[in-house]
């Protein structure tokens, strides 16, 4: 490119740019001089019906340059008019494209940061651990209670944890809004913490993501890849009409692209005379400009409006281009493998693409911090919901030695075998039926006889 100066430049001093630096390390580290020529019909080349080259290429092999250095393509067919050094710089084709301007918005994006996965666990686990706070309340001895505790004769107990009533807990914990209820015994207590503790983590989460999800409206792009393009008609595309781009298009024999070429030979008018009318149509909107992604890169650094879309559609490089068998091809690669290893061409990449000329404006939307928020998955928040498992099973394990516990005294209160005392228990717990029970054991009314309670589903006989 021409420098920007005051003062009238002549020379190789008029020029400047990543292959001018270049051309200087190289003329330095292998003790040469050299002119620089632009080339005539500012053309990289191409091969024409007649077999006549153009451009760059068609000057090498009239003797008119003896190297061509630029973002010059290596590719088989130029190979075989000219030589080429080792690469410089890898590359590919991708798809330049202007960023949307409308953003859109669901009417559900509150749910957008968990995903459905997350979502599912999370009833799932609602569900469950409600279903265990109704089955470890009824195990659990110390959960029944005396509903009316002024009566200190009353023979009926109550549990509070019916499955209804679980179920009410547990959302009123999760909706962090509480509720009158609350566990007495260990075991249930032990479900009550790891349920808080789960509920404190997810709601956390969930908030927290919510917020930058709120703040932030995604951007849909109409077309994601080159068979996006492919598939419709709206989007024009092309590519430079002189180069290795669309000669890529032209002799590729996958049928995506084949397709492309069939669609780009058929409206001449989407061939560009150069990269700069192309980005220009592309900033026009409603067209795509396939081109080397090292340059797309080059221009996304200082047009934040426009952005690359896709993959790279091959690999390549850029090389040095030479007369056939030229005595420059060999030192050249080799002062090219040197400034590699020094790490020259990627300071130079790094100045030229991202610090001089406005480079470095734009930072690439995945990269932004608020547009980088994703929805959380189940490998984000798996570990709380082991954790919660855990709890349960410890809470399990607690039930277990509380109703033997408690069962073993029955039993010696009312001269039972442990046995039938803990099968008569497990019984009516398992029943579901009802949610009170008669207090088990002896005791005496003011007329000294022996009051019984009888429930239905539990019969006691004293």
């Amino acid at each position: 490119m021409l420098k920007d100066s005051a003062a009238k430049l002549t020379g190789n001093a008029r020029y400047e740019g990543f292959c001018i630096d270049l051309i200087d390390h190289l003329a330095k580290l292998l003790g040469f001089k050299y002119i620089i020529k632009e080339v005539a019909d500012r053309a990289y080349g191409i091969k024409n019906e007649t077999g006549h080259w153009n451009g760059m290429i068609g000057e090498l092999i009239n003797e008119v340059a003896d190297i061509a250095i630029v973002d010059l393509t290596i590719t088989s067919s130029r190979e075989e008019a000219v030589d080429f050094t080792m690469p410089f710089m890898n590359t590919g084709i991708s798809i330049l494209f202007k960023k949307p301007t409308t953003k859109v918005t669901t009417l559900f994006s509150f749910l957008s940061p968990f995903s459905m996965e997350v979502w599912i666990y999370v009833m799932g686990a609602h569900i469950g651990v409600s279903i265990t706070l109704f089955l470890v309340g009824r195990l659990s001895p110390y959960e029944w209670d005396n509903p009316h505790p002024c009566r200190q004769d009353e023979q009926v107990l109550e549990n509070s944890f019916s499955l209804m009533n679980s179920l009410w807990f547990t959302i009123g914990s999760l909706m962090q809004q509480g509720s009158d209820l609350a566990p007495r015994a260990m075991s249930t207590r032990t479900i009550a913490g790891i349920w808080y503790f789960f509920t404190l983590i997810m709601i956390s989460s969930y908030t927290a993501n919510l917020a930058a999800f709120l703040t932030v409206e995604k951007v849909i792009y109409p077309v994601e890849n080159a068979e996006d393009l492919a598939k419709q008609t709206k989007i024009k595309y092309g590519c430079l009409g002189s180069g290795s781009t669309k000669a890529f298009f032209k002799e590729s024999k996958i049928p995506t692209y084949q397709k492309m070429w069939n669609f780009m030979n058929s409206n001449p008018n989407v061939f560009m005379p150069n990269n700069d009318k192309g980005v220009g149509r592309v900033m026009q909107g409603d067209y795509a400009y396939l081109m080397e992604s090292a340059s797309i890169e080059y221009i996304t650094e200082r047009n934040c409006n426009l952005t690359q879309i896709g993959g790279l559609l091959d690999s390549k490089g850029y090389g040095i281009a030479t007369r056939k068998g030229s005595k420059y091809r060999t030192p050249l690669s080799s002062g090219i493998l040197k400034l590699q290893e020094d790490g020259i061409l990627h300071i130079l990449k790094e100045r030229w693409w991202k610090q001089k000329k406005g480079g470095g404006k734009c930072m690439d939307d995945s990269k932004k911090s608020s547009s980088g928020v994703t929805e959380l998955g189940l490998g984000n928040v798996g570990g709380v919901f082991v954790v919660l498992l855990t709890g349960l099973a410890l809470a399990a394990f607690v039930a277990v030695i509380e109703f033997f516990w408690k069962a073993r005294r029955l039993a010696h209160v009312d001269r039972e075998p442990l046995c039938k005392e803990m099968f008569r228990e497990l019984k009516f717990a398992l029943s579901c039926r009802s949610s009170t029970k008669p207090v088990i054991g002896r005791k005496q009314d003011n007329c000294g006889e022996f009051r019984v309670s009888t429930i239905p589903g539990y019969s006691t006989q004293y």
